[in-house]
């Protein structure tokens, strides 16, 4: 799991940065539609329905800041929210569903690698996996992509509420285990629970650390 020592004296800086405002202010669905660079960024994968829009508004402590879907592939559109003044976060498209068309497929991931490649901005990528089943095959080639854009990513467990707590330890260990192989992975683990709230406070207190140290 991630590091207490590390991320624990900005527990309090992450709870303000996420108390504060969080406003939507724009969705593109073409890498020339991007928003100028401007504010620190942060940027959010997944497979579809992996809980991604629930754990955004557990982060914000809004109800329905990002809209969940009970339709897996339906955001195509990278989203931007505005957090505090301080932080742009993006949500982007889900991945790994079968019956999305190869061609739209391949528009999206497209659009999220042009993205990745264009943003100096970007502190930080974070992949969520279902943290009831792990690592998929998709998820091994997102890690591959951006391994390929050296863009630093973070694995983010979800649903640990879903997970027994005799299992989490093994689950979050394969986990970092399989993290060693990827070169632009940061070495530990956050698990997560959107409807619990559990790991969701060290979560914000990493995206403060990193906006400390960027300065911002």
């Amino acid at each position: 799991m991630t590091d207490p020592l590390e991320d624990a004296p900005f527990v309090e800086a992450g709870r303000k940065l996420f108390a504060g405002a969080a406003d939507f202010f724009f969705a593109a669905a073409k890498v020339d539609g991007l928003p100028p660079v401007a504010k620190p960024e942060i940027a959010f994968a997944g497979r579809s329905n992996v809980g991604k829009s629930s754990l955004i508004n557990a982060l914000t402590g809004r109800n329905a800041l990002a809209r969940t879907s009970n339709t897996p592939g339906r955001t195509r559109e990278l989203i931007f929210f505005d957090i505090a003044g301080r932080l742009t976060l993006v949500d982007m498209p889900g991945y790994g569903y079968a019956s999305v068309s190869k061609d739209m497929s391949r528009g999206w991931v497209g659009l999220v690698r042009d993205y990745l490649r264009g943003r100096p901005t970007l502190l930080r990528g974070f992949v969520l996996v279902d943290g009831r089943h792990g690592i998929k095959p998709s998820d091994q080639e997102t890690f591959a992509a951006l391994d390929a854009t050296a863009v630093s990513y973070a694995v983010v467990l979800t649903k640990r509420d879903e997970v027994k707590l005799s299992e989490q330890p093994a689950r979050v260990a394969e986990t970092e285990a399989a993290l060693k192989a990827h070169p632009a992975a940061y070495p530990q683990v956050f698990f997560t629970s959107a409807r619990t709230g559990e790991g969701v406070p060290e979560l914000r207190a990493h995206i403060a650390r990193l906006l400390s140290e960027r300065g911002a």
